[in-house]
């Protein structure tokens, strides 16, 4: 299985997709982020009512837009990435 990753803005974004076999949405999303300065943090899961996808692809997919979302919302409004 291949990690799909991309930078966004100087970070480097992972999807992090775990596989729950045994259930219609086996694929629950989630991502790294690697800052510029090179801190990693822990794995990032996609919120709660999304979490859960049925295709591997899907999943990434929407893990990678999670993250460059929470890199926008570090930026710009000042979230914190490391809790």
């Amino acid at each position: 299985m291949s990690t799909m990753q991309c930078v966004h803005r100087d970070h480097t974004i992972v999807a992090d997709v775990v596989e729950h076999p045994g259930i219609p949405t086996p694929w629950a999303g989630g991502c790294h982020i690697t800052t510029p300065d090179g801190r990693t943090t822990k794995r990032l899961p996609l919120p709660v009512d999304s979490l859960y996808l049925a295709e591997l692809e899907s999943a990434q997919r929407a893990s990678i837009a999670h993250g460059k979302w929470l890199v926008d919302q570090a930026l710009d409004h000042g979230k914190p990435l490391f809790h």
